[in-house]
């Protein structure tokens, strides 16, 4: 006992020795295993950084694919001759528009003069025209013509005349005006299915090729250059209006009407006649039975009409008088817009056969 207390203070010192050993291995340990934890992360990391960079590349190599591509189609399109000419711009509406109507070769001929005019007889223009002096000098030239002629002075009192009366061969169509200018009329003009029929010619002092492509694009056909000549005019007239106009006018078929008649031309023209007298106030009595509710009245007014119509050749009106007649009988909401397009299509039909009275 008396050893122990003797050497206490070095057994003291020993144990803390061997505490503070015990406490060094023990850190060391941890500290290895932490480090053998951390390296698959580290190997994760590197894994994860080369994904990233694979699939960076791999988009990198469809970008620059992309881009090969596209320089493939650019030179393509350049190759075919389509200069400064997007795919967009391929599909503009002047090819298709100038296809859609028929135009007559112009054969050569002397200096024009007010008499060869008389040619057109009976051709209806409707000219857009803003200044007045310009539109004094087509009427003195057209005067005796025979030609009628409705001036409208902006786009906007084009489009009010056409609503009612859309009876023309031609427009001439200035291309600045006040309101609404010529190439957003054209451009209104066309999207009409109604207006199909119709020619618009540009009339402009703008010559420049650029501004010609930009009249064409809007959907007019050929351009007049201003101050109008009298040989330019006589051409577009020639190449663009009576063209068989009474036997393939599309609001009446004279060639179907004669052979109803039999051939007979002056039965067929006492039909006529008779059809003008009896039938041109039809749309207002039929908007007038429509608003009264009088749908059985209506219905028999519209199925005369039908008989009537085919048997003089009318094949457009009977279409729309038929359809028409469904529409009421089916109680479709279609009805104002299909009793307009009657009125405007008898307008026209009033008009062709006074006409082609006149010429026969």
């Amino acid at each position: 006992m008396e050893l122990f207390i003797h050497y206490q203070n070095e057994l003291i010192g020993l144990l803390v020795l061997f505490l503070f050993l015990y406490l060094v291995l023990v850190l060391i340990k941890r500290n290895k295993k932490k480090q053998k934890e951390e390296v698959p992360t580290l190997q994760q990391e590197d894994t994860l950084s080369l994904s990233i960079k694979d699939v960076q590349q791999e988009e990198q190599g469809q970008q620059d694919s992309q881009e090969i591509e596209q320089e493939e189609i650019i030179l393509e399109g350049t190759q075919e001759g389509d200069f400064d000419v997007t795919k967009e711009d391929s599909t503009k509406t002047s090819p298709t528009i100038r296809e859609g109507y028929k135009r007559r070769d112009v054969p050569s001929h002397q200096k024009i003069i007010k008499e060869d005019f008389k040619e057109f007889k009976g051709t209806r223009i409707l000219i857009a025209e803003d200044n007045v002096i310009n539109q004094k000098v087509i009427q003195g030239l057209l005067a005796e013509s025979g030609i009628e002629i409705v001036m409208a002075d902006d786009g906007i009192e084009a489009l009010e005349v056409l609503e009612h009366d859309s009876d023309f061969s031609l427009i001439l169509m200035d291309a600045h005006m006040p309101r609404l200018d010529g190439f957003a009329t054209t451009k209104t003009i066309r999207m009409n299915p109604e207006y199909n029929h119709i020619p618009v010619i540009a009339l402009s002092g703008d010559t420049a090729a650029d501004d010609i492509r930009k009249m064409q694009d809007a959907g007019m056909i050929e351009h007049l250059e201003k101050p109008l000549k009298m040989d330019a005019l006589y051409d577009i007239l020639y190449a663009y209006t009576n063209i068989n106009t009474t036997q393939n006018n599309p609001s009446l078929d004279t060639e179907e009407g004669l052979y109803i008649c039999g051939e007979d031309e002056n039965f067929y023209k006492e039909i006529l006649q008779e059809f003008v007298t009896n039938y041109e106030n039809s749309a207002q009595k039929l908007t007038k039975l429509i608003q009264n509710n009088k749908m059985q009245e209506a219905d028999k007014m519209l199925l005369d009409m039908i008989g009537v119509t085919a048997n003089i050749g009318a094949t457009k009106l009977t279409q729309i008088t038929q359809q028409l007649k469904n529409a009421l009988n089916n109680k479709q909401e279609n009805i104002d817009s299909l009793l307009q397009m009657y009125t405007t299509e008898l307008t026209t039909l009033i008009h062709t056969i006074s006409t082609y009275l006149q010429d026969k």
